[in-house]
């Protein structure tokens, strides 16, 4: 069965593998405190059906409380360690949801798939809590193809050793706002990522989908333009990975090579 990549906007992605669904970080609102949905449509109700749910970190646009509630009861969620205790309502709200708090280096099956955490740098706390919470997470799952889902994070000296061999690179290549700070990718960093990573094929995502309200035109080519330039940029500095731009909703069947989970 063929890998398949479906991009719903900012984070949030279905990976089919296996005959499996893994939805990364759902986020379904229109609107969220001061961010607006600009672009896409809302995902339609087939995005919330998953197997299992990956967290990277527990930033509200990424840990959306109303979006995991549409979740199936039952439902393995894979979040930081520590995510219950700093985020308040989340085991009251989410009950009916089967969480698995984990750290870098944890494998967890899910069916044929192996879901390995891998390290983010990124400050993945609950705002306004602190100072101190939950590191940030990304994963690799492991099925018919290895897929890197990156979270929100910055460029690090051990991301490939830590991430290994991957035939798909989900890499965030913007933000919500005007201006990304420490800890996160824009597209030039991404296509130095997707070099050191060297994966047969990359999607872009985090971008493009949700900007603060009454800001539309402060630097609008931040919010316009990440994915077409991490494009140019992976030309650039890794002509050999296949770059797949998708359009909210669209999907791709990335070409892989069969690997095992371990």
């Amino acid at each position: 069965m063929p890998v398949e990549i479906t991009w719903w906007g900012h984070a949030t992605c279905t990976v089919e593998d296996s005959g499996l669904r893994v939805l990364t970080d759902p986020l379904f609102a229109p609107r969220l405190a001061h961010l607006r949905r600009r672009r896409g449509a809302l995902p339609p109700p087939e995005a919330a059906v998953a197997d299992a749910v990956l967290l990277s970190h527990l930033h509200a646009d990424h840990l959306h409380l109303p979006s995991l509630a549409r979740i199936a009861p039952g439902t393995r969620v894979l979040l930081p360690r520590g995510a219950r205790r700093q985020v308040p309502g989340l085991a009251r709200r989410l009950s009916h949801l089967h969480l698995i708090e984990v750290v870098p280096g944890d494998d967890v099956r899910v069916g044929d798939l192996v879901v390995r955490v891998v390290t983010a740098r990124h400050d993945g706390r609950r705002l306004p809590v602190g100072p101190h919470g939950p590191p940030a997470l990304g994963f690799v799952v492991r099925g018919e193809a290895r897929t890197y889902f990156a979270g929100d994070t910055g460029l690090f000296d051990s991301m490939a050793d830590e991430v290994g061999d991957v035939d798909v690179a989900l890499l965030p290549v913007g933000g919500w706002g005007p201006y990304l700070g420490h800890g996160h990718l824009d597209a030039a960093r991404a296509a130095v990522a997707l070099a050191r990573l060297a994966p047969r094929s990359a999607v872009p995502v985090h971008y493009g989908t949700y900007w603060p309200i009454g800001m539309d035109a402060v630097r609008p080519h931040e919010f316009h333009t990440p994915g077409e330039e991490f494009v140019r940029q992976a030309a650039r500095l890794a002509p050999e990975v296949a770059v797949h731009r998708l359009g909210h909703g669209e999907s791709v069947r990335p070409e892989v090579t069969k690997g095992e989970p371990q």
